[in-house]
């Protein structure tokens, strides 16, 4: 790898046609980050030759270094080098607006006062899954991050964290990157602060700015606001907006609208999106020519290998709680097979969800047991 990220393309790309690439893969980018970077690198590298390899890999290897969705990231990258700071801006919306639709409109049916028993009982099968989804994760993680006892040891502190006291998870992982820094540099820290905002807004400025280690992460950052501090939602609500931002497409980030809709209705929904969404433009568009200068930063680095492993605790973590939501019988066997499909068998995230939300469905139109709301 040459560490070169490549000048502009010398003919910029319509906006049009930036709308048109970038929101198709917004409408077809099930599957998370990875099914993300592949349909990018298809479309920028293979398809259209507006970047090269190395550039590509390069610019989605610096993304994964910055805090919030790195897919998200990548995506407003790619539409800013073929298109200018307007491209950017363009595609980074077409790639998150059609998921977020969908996301709403979801939560609108499943989320609402008096949601159809059907409705229910696909959101209380899918939410069941995800705490499989959610092992599955920290675990597939854990075997490419998680190296050495130190990173051992911010494993198990984000995992306790995100068990037992999910508001301050985000501290931990901050707290876990300095140590790092501190152990790597042998210098004291630079004390952070942050400013008083409202509840909502403060929510979804810590899942786009100060999740690290990917979309999953979001979620003990999540939990902990909206169900334990402030209530907006119960346990099961909770599986169900995850669910939501697991089985339509776009970034998991998005997940943080279903949150903003429980607290304050659409307009809750939009404003959360736009905060948690709004960190990953600025990053991009303030400071995307210093990426490389960002992959070779020693202290950037250290931070993130402390703060990385104790992402991964936190996913795991977060299961524990998340189980919570989980009351009926047969959601534990939705429970178990999910399980089993995504650890053994290695079968795909959404076709386990869309199963089990099937499984869930049919509970609820055969007036099955299903659990309150």
């Amino acid at each position: 790898m040459t560490g070169r990220i490549a000048p502009m393309a010398p003919e910029p790309v319509s906006l049009r046609t930036v709308l048109r690439e970038w929101g198709r893969i917004g409408l077809i980018g099930f599957g998370g980050p990875p099914a993300h970077v592949a349909l990018l690198r298809r479309l920028c590298v293979d398809e259209r030759r507006w970047l090269d390899g190395r550039d590509f890999e390069d610019a989605n290897a610096a993304c994964g270094l910055l805090p919030g969705p790195a897919s998200t990231q990548l995506a407003i990258f790619c539409a800013h080098r073929v298109a200018g700071a307007r491209g950017a801006v363009v595609g980074g919306l077409a790639f998150i607006v059609p998921g977020l639709v969908a996301l709403l409109a979801l939560a609108v049916l499943t989320l609402g006062d008096d949601p159809p028993a059907w409705a229910r009982g696909a959101a209380a099968g899918a939410g069941a899954a995800v705490v499989a989804v959610v092992v599955e994760a920290g675990v597939a993680l854990g075997r490419t991050s998680v190296r050495g006892v130190r990173a051992a040891a911010y494993v198990v502190a984000g995992a306790i964290t995100a068990a037992l006291a999910g508001p301050w998870v985000v501290l931990v992982l901050l707290g876990c990157g300095l140590v790092e820094l501190v152990w790597r540099r042998g210098t004291p820290p630079v004390l952070l602060s942050v400013g008083v905002l409202p509840a909502l807004v403060w929510t979804a400025f810590k899942v786009g700015a100060l999740s690290y280690g990917g979309g999953f992460v979001i979620i003990p950052l999540m939990r902990g606001d909206a169900v334990d501090q402030h209530g907006w939602m119960t346990e099961q609500e909770f599986l169900n907006a995850v669910a939501l931002g697991q089985i339509t497409p776009g970034p998991v980030v998005q997940t943080v609208g279903g949150v903003g809709y429980a607290a304050a209705g659409i307009g809750g929904g939009l404003l959360a999106a736009a905060v948690a969404f709004a960190p990953s433009f600025l990053a991009i568009l303030l400071g995307g020519r210093h990426f490389e200068r960002l992959r070779k930063e020693p202290r950037a680095r250290a931070f993130l290998d402390g703060a990385g492993p104790a992402a991964v605790g936190a996913i795991l973590g977060a299961a524990v709680p998340l189980i919570g939501g989980v009351e009926e019988a047969w959601q534990w066997l939705v429970l178990g097979l999910a399980g089993v499909l995504l650890l053994v068998v290695r079968a795909g995230i959404v076709v386990v969800l869309l199963g089990a939300a099937v499984v869930g469905a049919l509970v609820g139109a055969l007036d099955g047991p299903l659990p309150p709301l």
